[in-house]
This record gives structure tokens, C-alpha cells and sequence, in this order.
């Protein structure tokens, strides 16, 4: 049986204050929690005052994104060994707004996920495809580069560590979310190319996340399809209650 595990990202939001205050009421909210995986990810800034509030919890804090170089002359970029430093257990590779705004490429993905395994930590690849590609009909073709490409070179044992999460593009804040059968293709799909990649038992134990404008009222029914195993939330996770809602979908 695969552990569900949700995710928050926080994405450009809160300061350290207000960071610390809402992954105290998100650790009080879930404190009974104890079949579900939890991870918070905050701004680089506000990761020690989170990782203060979760001390002695179940709750794992999470990075947004890293550089593959351990140290040198790499302006404003953030190594995996100082996100260990930091307190984090899991790192968000390629997340769709990087793809967009920042640059980020398949293969600049993979070297991140190679680098945060390197370290210890939990990769979770985002794949997905955007509004335009889903209506041209290369949905399969552009998640199978995401994830064969991100995922390029790890062996079965690397690949059972990574997390993957399917992010429609088109269903990211727009309050559009993938109906729980549109999902459930994709992620059977990322599940085959897993086991291409691999082998059936590892992929069988790989978890798969899905992520696009969750919200406690729909969670449920994604949750109920067989190859979903847990949300990346984005603006749902801002708030400790409709996350905690999120968190406690049984």
C-alpha cells in the first residue's frame, strides 16, 4: 500500500512570521493524522522559522526548488546540501512556473533530481501539460518526455525515492480542476512509463501526486481513483483549515 502524501506549496507567499503562524495551526489541525504523508513547502526565507514550528511533529518541510551544484560561484541559487542543512526532507523539481517564467527544461529538472537524491532528500517532479497542448491531443506525448526525460539515468532503487506529481498547466489557480477520470488517465499513464523505466513492483510503489486547483471539496473523489496518491496544493494550502481539510479526506 502506497502512504498518501500531500504537499503544500506556498509558492511567492508569507514572511517568516507569518509562515511560522500557519505551519503551527496546519501541525495542530493534523496532529491526529497519522495514515497520511504531509509536507510543507515555504519561501527559502521563512524554512528555518518553519522548520521551528514543525519540531516534534509528523509534518516534513519541503523546498521549492534547488541548483544542482553543491557550491561556487552560482548567484542566488540554493544547493541541496544547504537545503538538508536547512531541515528539508523534500524538494519540488520542475514545477510548471519554473517551466513558464525561469527557464526550466526537462534535462535541467533531471540534473536537479539527481542532485537531490545525491543529498538524501525526496525529489517531487512536476509534469503536466498545458491548455493548448491538451486540446492539440499531446497530452501523453509531453508527459512522457517530462517524465522520461526528468527521470533519465536513476536506477530502480532512484526511482523508488522520487515522488511525481501530474500538474494539468491549465488547471494550475484557475479554479479548473481535471475531472477525477481525466487524472486517472494521466497518472496511469506516468504509472506505465514508470514501470518501462524500471520495473511493474516499483512502480507499483512509487507515489504519484496529483496538483491543480484542490480544494477540500474535490479531493475526495480524486483520491478515490486508484493511481492518485496525494496533492501538490497550491492556494488551498494557505489556509490551515482547508488544507488540514485536504490532509483528512477519509
Amino acid at each position: 500500500m502506497r502512504t498518501p502524501i500531500m504537499a503544500g506549496n506556498w509558492k511567492l507567499n508569507k514572511t517568516r512570521a507569518e509562515a511560522e503562524v500557519l505551519a503551527r495551526e496546519v501541525v495542530e489541525a493534523t496532529r491526529d493524522v497519522t495514515d497520511v504523508d504531509i509536507v510543507l513547502c515555504p519561501v527559502y526565507t521563512a524554512l528555518e522559522a518553519v522548520r521551528g514550528a514543525l519540531t516534534g511533529s509528523r509534518v516534513r518541510l519541503g523546498a521549492q526548488d534547488v541548483y544542482w551544484e553543491q557550491a561556487g560561484a552560482f548567484t542566488g541559487e540554493v544547493s541541496p546540501h544547504l537545503l538538508r542543512d536547512a531541515g528539508c526532507d523534500f524538494v519540488i523539481v520542475g514545477h510548471s512556473e519554473r517551466r513558464q517564467f525561469f527557464g526550466e527544461t526537462n534535462e535541467t529538472a533531471n540534473r536537479k533530481v539527481k542532485a537531490v537524491l545525491a543529498e538524501g532528500l525526496t525529489p517531487i517532479l512536476c509534469v503536466g501539460e498545458t491548455l493548448s497542448e491538451r486540446e492539440a491531443g499531446t497530452t501523453a506525448k509531453v508527459v512522457r518526455a517530462h517524465v522520461v526525460n526528468g527521470l533519465a539515468g536513476l536506477t530502480s532503487r532512484d526511482l523508488s525515492r522520487v515522488v511525481v506529481a501530474y500538474e494539468p498547466v491549465w488547471a494550475i489557480g484557475t479554479g479548473k480542476t481535471a475531472t477525477p477520470q481525466q487524472a486517472q488517465e494521466v497518472h496511469a499513464l506516468i504509472r506505465g512509463l514508470l514501470a518501462e523505466m524500471a520495473d511493474a513492483q516499483t512502480a507499483a510503489g512509487m507515489r504519484i501526486q496529483y496538483g491543480g486547483s484542490v480544494k477540500p471539496d474535490n479531493i475526495r473523489e480524486l483520491m478515490a481513483q486508484p493511481d492518485i496518491d496525494g496533492a501538490l496544493v497550491g492556494g488551498a494550502s494557505l489556509k490551515a483549515a482547508d488544507f488540514a481539510a485536504i490532509v483528512k479526506y477519509r
